[in-house]
């Protein structure tokens, strides 16, 4: 399965974005689908997860309460709903079918990508 992120913008601090995963190549409801982000100068940091079983979610403390993910394996896409943006949520932001932080980061590279950039 193949994933592109998109959605990411401009925002100030305080607002929101969805940002979308859509997926080809395979069905995602297959997959646990893990967001992740990158921050400039700084390591790739795992920020959600969703299983493909029972739709079960987990979210890094530094998103916890402000992100939500969610899926539609309708429209085999993923998405990810940020509010209360802060200066610190700017990263690049990539969607995997894969949860674990370890294998993901040893890929190496994590496709486009979307850039979020917060204002304050």
């Amino acid at each position: 399965v193949q994933l592109q992120a998109s959605g990411g913008g401009s925002v100030q601090t305080g607002g929101s974005l969805r940002l979308s995963c859509a997926a080809s190549g395979s069905t995602l409801g297959n997959y646990a689908v893990g967001w992740f982000r990158q921050a400039p100068g700084k390591e790739l940091e795992k920020i959600a997860c969703i299983s493909s079983s029972d739709g079960s979610t987990d979210y890094a403390d530094s998103v916890k309460g402000r992100f939500t993910i969610s899926r539609d394996d309708v429209k085999n896409t993923v998405y990810l709903q940020m509010s209360s943006l802060k200066p610190e949520d700017t990263a690049v932001y990539y969607c995997e079918p894969d949860c674990s932080r370890v294998r993901v980061r040893a890929k190496g590279s994590w496709g486009q990508g979307t850039l979020v950039t917060v204002s304050s």
